[in-house]
Parts: C-alpha cells; structure tokens; sequence
C-alpha cells in the first residue's frame, strides 16, 4: 500500500511538471515583427492615445487623410 501510494504521487508529480515545461512561455518567444506605420496611422494613434487618457471614446466618421502632394493635380 506505502509503494502505491509513493508511486501515485510520484508519477502525479512528474505529470505535472511535464504539463508545465510543455506550455509556451512568453519569455522564450521571439517579439512581435514591427511593422511601419503611415504618417496617417501615426497621428490616427497619437490622437487615440490623448483620448484613451482623458477619458473621452473616439469614434473616426472619417478618419484624417495626409496628402503628401505627389499627386499631380491638374
């Protein structure tokens, strides 16, 4: 009975560590790719980041268009 019960436990143990080495940790991941924001999406999250502090919910009806002025306008 004594060898049972230390075999139970025994291989719960191991059990429990297998589960644990198996999850992927956020530590050993690589970091997310950075991608480049446009000079649209830059001031878009500017703006949301001041809203988000003051407490204010933003809703774009038509979100801000930069022109660069490469467009020949005729």
């Amino acid at each position: 009975m004594n060898t049972m019960l230390r075999l139970a436990v025994v291989l719960s143990v191991c059990t429990l560590l297998a589960a644990c080495a198996s999850t992927r940790g956020t530590a050993s991941s690589s970091p997310p790719v950075q991608r480049q924001l446009t000079a649209e999406q830059q001031y878009i999250a500017y703006v949301e980041r001041i809203a988000k502090r003051r407490g204010i919910h933003l809703t774009w009806v038509n979100p801000p268009r930069i022109e660069d002025g490469t467009t020949d306008k005729q």
